[in-house]
C-alpha cells in the first residue's frame, strides 16, 4: 500500500520529466544537466582537497590509460584523480571526474581488465544521469511527503514514520539497485568496445564478494544487487560481450596498460 501511495504521487510528475536511459529504460529526471555537472565539479574539488592524492606513478598511469581508452568509447575530456585511500572504491561524477582509490587497484593486482570493469561501471552512471535521477526521485518523495503531511493521513506521526520506511525501501532504494545493475550493463559494454576482456568483470566481482566476508546486507535491505546476483547478470549479457571485445581486438583496440 505505502508502495502504490509513492509509486502514484512519483507518476503523476512523471510526465513533465520523462527521459530514456542509454539501455532504453523510462527515467523520471527533473534537475538541469547544468547544475548537476556544477554539483559534480563542487564535489570533485572539494575532494582533492580533503583527501590525499596517490604519489604512485604506476598507479596514476594505470588509472588514466584505462580511463582514456574507456572514455573514447564516450567522448567529452575527463578528468582522473587517484587517491590514497585503502578502500576498493572509484566513482565518477557529472561534469566528466574520475576518482580511483589505491585501495581498488591493490585489491585487483593492477590488472587493467578488472579495474577496467570498475570503471566502466562508474562512467556507466555518469552516462545514464543517474545521479540526476537520484536527486529527482528524493525531490519528488519529498514533495509527496509534504502533500501528505496536509491531509488527514498525515496527522499521524506513526503512520508519517511508516510512510518515510517505505518510501525509503519500496522505492528509492529499489530504483538504486536498478541503477546499479544498468550502470554494469553499461560498463561491461564500454570496457569490451574499449578492446578490454570483459570476461574479468566477474573475477572482479568475485573478489569482492571475498573481500566483503559475507558481510554484504541482505539484497531487499541494500542499495546494490547482491554479489551472486550481478554476476549471474553479467553471465547473461556476456555473449554480446564478448562479440563486442573480439570487433575491438580485430580493430586494433587492445589497451596495454599495466
Amino acid at each position: 500500500m505505502l508502495k502504490k501511495i509513492f509509486s502514484t504521487l512519483i507518476t503523476a510528475t512523471f510526465l513533465s520529466a520523462c527521459a530514456t536511459s542509454p539501455t532504453g529504460r523510462n527515467q523520471f529526471i527533473m534537475m538541469p544537466e547544468t547544475q548537476m555537472d556544477q554539483m559534480g565539479l563542487k564535489t570533485f574539488s572539494a575532494l582533492k582537497n580533503q583527501k590525499p592524492l596517490s604519489k604512485n606513478p604506476q598507479h596514476i598511469r594505470l588509472a588514466n590509460c584505462i580511463a582514456s581508452a574507456i572514455t573514447q568509447q564516450t567522448g567529452g575530456l575527463w578528468e582522473v584523480v587517484v587517491f590514497q585511500d585503502k578502500s576498493a572504491n572509484a566513482f565518477a561524477l557529472p561534469g566528466n571526474k574520475i576518482g580511483v582509490y589505491t585501495g581498488l587497484i591493490k585489491l585487483v593486482g593492477g590488472n587493467q581488465d578488472q579495474l577496467a570493469a570498475v570503471i566502466g561501471h562508474e562512467v556507466g552512471h555518469v552516462l545514464a544521469k543517474h545521479s540526476n535521477e537520484r536527486a529527482s526521485q528524493q525531490m519528488a518523495v519529498q514533495q509527496g511527503m509534504g502533500i501528505i503531511q496536509q491531509t488527514a493521513l498525515g496527522q499521524n506521526p506513526m503512520t508519517l514514520g511508516l510512510l518515510g520506511l517505505g518510501a525509503e525501501y519500496g522505492v528509492l532504494m529499489p530504483f538504486s539497485r536498478t541503477q546499479e545493475s544498468e550502470a554494469d550493463m553499461i560498463g561491461l559494454d564500454l570496457m569490451a568496445k574499449a578492446g578490454f576482456d570483459p570476461r574479468q568483470s566477474i573475477t572482479l566481482w568475485q573478489k569482492m564478494g571475498q573481500s566483503s566476508q559475507g558481510q554484504e546486507p541482505v539484497e531487499f535491505m541494500s542499495t546494490h544487487p547482491s554479489h551472486a546476483t550481478r554476476i549471474q547478470e553479467l553471465q547473461q549479457r556476456m555473449p554480446q560481450a564478448m562479440a563486442q571485445f573480439q570487433k575491438a581486438q580485430a580493430a586494433g583496440r587492445q589497451p596495454r596498460c599495466n
